[in-house]
């Protein structure tokens, strides 16, 4: 064996190795993920203190052996509210991207499988909703719905679609000309076969990554409606609401605002870990 062979089947075992597993940044976003929801789940639970009892005498107080996050204004501890809202925010915005993934998906595929008019249709529904301002908007429904869950819910199930719809549009457009596509139909095989068995396995690894990208943004939406007032209502502990409340405080009191960030920024980060890490195993594969 020549010395340019045995480097490069030396060079071959490493490669095989390296696309069996997962990209490093998809094992440290899941980790990271799930280290944040277990301790927004076990949190609350084990803390002594209530998420919304206000204790006047605690008021203020920063971050110690007995509240490690510092206490608010009311006395309220921080990290016990911090684990309780990360409950509600977490849990909408898992909720929240559901109904427009499913819509999403099955719109694109229809559009970008048989083109035409059902293409034309939601193009131009796309680009009319996209063309609304998403603030203005969420003021509306929350004017007619008020705040809380339901105008979020609504606010995302009319945009969040778009996204999921394009995505798929194009990559089932991109293989719907394909040869095996014309195979199965004339071995007999239905449209609706077609798309379920052999379209939407290819297309959905995409639609998954555009998935958690998409939750970064809806994440920080989710806390700026809270930070506006249009959010969750208080008392309900809620991170937009409680960077709100400590704002007046940051110089002063800067736990009261900067904890409650920092969940934000962590949640963030782990997300886009695992969509970078979804983006690299669906290049590799």
């Amino acid at each position: 064996m020549t010395t340019r062979t045995a480097s490069s089947a030396s060079s071959a075992v490493p490669a095989r190795d390296r696309a069996g597993r997962p990209p490093r940044t998809l094992v440290a976003g899941l980790v990271l993920l799930a280290l944040i929801v277990l301790a927004v789940a076990l949190i609350p639970i084990l803390s002594p203190y209530d998420p919304i009892a206000e204790d006047i005498a605690a008021m203020l107080q920063p971050p110690s052996p007995v509240h490690p996050f510092g206490t608010d204004q009311l006395g309220r501890d921080i990290l016990t509210r911090v684990a309780a809202a990360g409950r509600i925010d977490l849990a909408l915005m898992v909720g929240v991207e559901a109904a427009p993934f499913v819509i999403g998906t099955a719109a694109g595929l229809v559009a970008g499988f048989y083109g035409g008019w059902p293409d034309r249709v939601i193009t131009l529904l796309s680009d009319a909703l996209i063309a609304f301002p998403f603030y203005l908007l969420v003021a509306v429904v929350a004017f007619v719905t008020g705040t809380g869950m339901k105008g979020i819910f609504l606010t995302f199930l009319i945009m969040g679609w778009i996204i999921f719809a394009r995505t798929v549009k194009g990559a089932t457009a991109s293989l719907a000309s394909a040869e095996w596509v014309e195979s199965a139909r004339v071995m007999g095989f239905s449209d609706w076969s077609i798309l379920t068995r052999q379209m939407l396995p290819n297309v959905l690894s995409q639609a998954v990554a555009v998935l958690v990208s998409d939750m970064v943004a809806l994440l920080v939406a989710i806390v700026t409606l809270g930070y506006l007032g249009l959010g969750i209502a208080p008392p309900t502990p809620d991170w937009g609401t409680m960077i709100a409340d400590g704002q007046s405080f940051l110089a002063t009191r800067w736990w009261v605002s900067t904890l409650p960030g920092c969940a934000v920024v962590l949640v963030g980060i782990a997300l886009a870990l695992i969509g970078d890490g979804l983006n690299d195993a669906r290049r590799d594969a």
